[in-house]
């Protein structure tokens, strides 16, 4: 994808909606790991205040190594960045990712690799990667999971937490008022909606026209600007995303919900040990394949502990495709957090 991002200033964005562009806006439960990484990457060498990051930058910065070096290197001295999700897709699970980036036909790499401003020295790394070879697809590979090990994994039950709640306000605001309500309120007063226009400030003047694609209003965790609208342009067809940013405070380390196993005990109590871990598995968002493998059952019976689990409004369901993706909502996120859940 090609983003266009959204500052200060005049004159502005102003996407056009039509009454089936309104009738397909949808709101998406994240951006994707991939994208968060590379965004994660792209917020540390940002030389300007970050106020939500300042904890986070601190903690991070310096201590990057040769193995997310073959990443790093990848982000352009100036202009737009590399598109991964274009290229790992929005799934929020990083196995998922690496598996997308591995499979990635070489025409979309050499694709998305065009046109980037690449240190000189970086250079011949970048046309290895380009080019498909499949050590250096397999280097980059191992690089994201470093970067995301280091970036985003210890501050993702923060981040997790805020997207579920941006997603739920958007849910409910759609429950009130329908799409119109939710784009009057959507990065209020920075985003104006004025129908059938939606307007934010941009550097020039950029009029789209959504011609019945609809938009996918995407809330993000690593965001250095306050809006960017973002389409892929090898795919006319597909909508454009609009991403907003999620934290309402600082990015802080604050562990992982996995790390405190009495709660765990206990909520295995309440649910069962298996649909507590299934319950674990959807923090991260997953697929019913994905879910069945993590808890090593079949198939359906993972669908069927999903099913219990949505029942009871600690998971929510949708359709990708050919595939359906569980997301813990935040009643979900809340019984896993806390674990205040006694054993009789």
């Amino acid at each position: 994808m090609r983003s266009a991002s959204v500052a200060g200033g005049r004159p502005v964005l102003r996407i056009h909606f039509t009454a089936q562009d309104l009738a397909r806006t949808r709101v998406a439960a994240t951006i994707g790991v991939a994208a968060e990484v590379y965004y994660s990457l792209e917020l540390l060498g940002a030389n300007r205040e970050l106020p939500h990051f300042r904890t986070w930058r601190s903690a991070v910065a310096g201590r990057m190594g040769a193995d997310t070096h073959p990443l790093t290197s990848l982000v352009p001295v100036r202009g737009p960045g590399l598109d991964l999700l274009a290229l790992m897709g929005d799934v929020p699970s990083v196995d998922h990712a690496v598996d997308n980036l591995l499979h990635a036909p070489v025409s979309r790499l050499r694709r998305e690799f065009e046109g980037l401003d690449f240190h000189p020295g970086h250079l011949p790394w970048a046309r290895r990667v380009c080019e498909g070879d499949r050590d250096a697809r397999r280097e980059l590979a191992d690089a994201v999971r470093a970067c995301h090990r280091l970036t985003v994994e210890p501050y993702w039950d923060r981040g997790r937490s805020e997207l579920v709640a941006l997603s739920t306000r958007c849910a409910n605001l759609v429950l009130e008022g329908g799409i119109d309500l939710l784009l009057r309120s959507i990065c209020a007063p920075l985003v104006r909606w004025r129908p059938p226009v939606l307007e934010a400030p941009y550097p020039r003047r950029v009029e789209v026209r959504l011609q019945g694609r609809g938009l996918i209003i995407t809330p993000t965790v690593f965001a250095k600007h306050p809006v960017s609208l973002l389409w892929d342009p090898l795919d006319s067809a597909q909508p454009p995303r609009l991403s907003v940013p999620a934290l309402r405070g600082p990015l802080i380390d604050t562990g992982r919900a996995e790390a405190d196993g009495s709660a765990i005990r206990n909520l295995g109590s309440l649910l069962g040990r298996t649909r507590a871990a299934a319950l674990q598995v959807t923090a991260e968002g997953c697929t019913t394949s994905e879910l069945a493998r993590r808890l090593r059952v079949t198939a359906a019976a993972a669908s069927q502990h999903a099913t219990v689990l949505r029942n009871t409004d600690l998971i929510t369901t949708s359709r990708r495709g050919g595939s359906v993706l569980h997301h813990i909502t935040p009643l979900g996120l809340a019984l896993l957090r806390t674990g205040a859940l006694t054993e009789p």
